[in-house]
């Protein structure tokens, strides 16, 4: 079950209110970047490529996979719980969204999604989150440059993964 209840929230321009909010957008390149690019969002190769562990019950986001990030080195990992809430593949469009179960540090849901524009291929990350855990609490600011972060590191691993 869902820690929050604006499932799927991510799709909508307008996010929740009472959550940290992230949006951050890249051109990564042309249309030859597209199948790629979208590719390696849909199978988590890109988070793969920043060196998160990604436990999937499948090969591909599709809505109701449930999927653990860790971060971390060794024993000291992070496991973060989610399930995929929705997910998009086609010539123009491809990502997915995940939200967060009982026993992920934070609270909410993060969108990957490219998208083909003008000849153009964008990278999007979209994400509403709250601390769940008392050390998201204590760190909030750590987690939220963390977050931006993140976005960046993703978009430069798409970067490699599609040159």
């Amino acid at each position: 079950m869902f820690t929050y209840a604006e499932v799927g929230a991510t799709r909508d321009a307008v996010l929740p209110s009472g959550y940290n909010h992230l949006r951050y957008r890249t051109e990564l390149g042309g249309p030859e970047t597209m199948a790629p690019a979208a590719e390696a969002v849909l199978t988590f190769a890109a988070q793969r490529a920043i060196g998160v562990r990604m436990d999937a019950a499948g090969p591909r986001a599709v809505p109701g996979l449930r999927v653990t990030s860790g971060l971390g080195f060794a024993n000291l990992r992070i496991k973060a719980p989610c399930e995929v809430v929705w997910a998009e593949d086609t010539a123009e469009r491809a990502g997915y969204a995940y939200g967060t179960l009982a026993g992920h540090p934070e609270c909410g849901e993060e969108s990957f999604l490219l998208e083909l524009v003008d000849g153009r291929v964008w990278f999007s990350v979209t994400a509403f989150s709250r601390p769940a855990r008392w050390y998201t609490r204590l760190g909030s600011y750590a987690v939220v440059a963390f977050q931006h972060l993140y976005a960046r590191l993703l978009a430069r691993a798409l970067r490699r993964l599609t040159a």
